[in-house]
């Protein structure tokens, strides 16, 4: 097997399991009840966005797709970390209100271990991450498109 066909089947594995994470993730959303507040819709929208811009890349491996793909992963990525912050913030919120007189550090280990888990959000990372990681070296990418390289090949002569 030739290290072309091996990269190209780890990209497609890549798709497979970046596409795999945004379609399931609304399904466990859907069970721990997160859709009461607008906030919580935003990794609903996320993941929506995430499996068609994956889709798309996976079955029309184009420049402006894969470019398109990049940058809305950082965008779900964004908001993963807005994510950790709302479930830290929420967290820390309710260990004020419950143990008024505590110390700092221990308001601190009640909100790190409070009943939204922090890495929850990550998943949209981890997603993220892997669909970048689906484009790296990625043929399409490798070539310019036609009106860059003549506008770089004038300025040159």
């Amino acid at each position: 097997m030739s290290a072309e066909t091996i990269v190209e089947r780890l990209r497609q594995f890549l798709f497979i399991v970046t596409g795999v994470v945004f379609a399931v993730t609304p399904v466990e959303l859907v069970l721990a009840k997160h859709y009461d507040t607008a906030v919580k819709w935003i990794p609903f929208v996320l993941c929506g966005l995430g499996l068609i811009v994956v889709l798309v890349a996976w079955l029309r491996p184009q420049r402006q797709t894969l470019l398109m793909l990049r940058v809305v992963m950082v965008i779900i990525a964004l908001g993963g970390l807005l994510g950790s912050y709302e479930h830290l913030t929420g967290n820390l919120g309710f260990a004020l209100e419950t143990h008024a007189g505590a110390t700092i550090s221990d308001v601190l280990v009640n909100a790190f271990q409070g009943a939204s888990p922090l890495l929850a959000p990550g998943i949209l990372g981890l997603a993220a991450t892997l669909g970048i990681a689906a484009t790296y070296a990625h043929p399409a990418l490798k070539s310019a498109p036609k009106r860059v390289r003549e506008v770089t090949m004038k300025r040159t002569t």
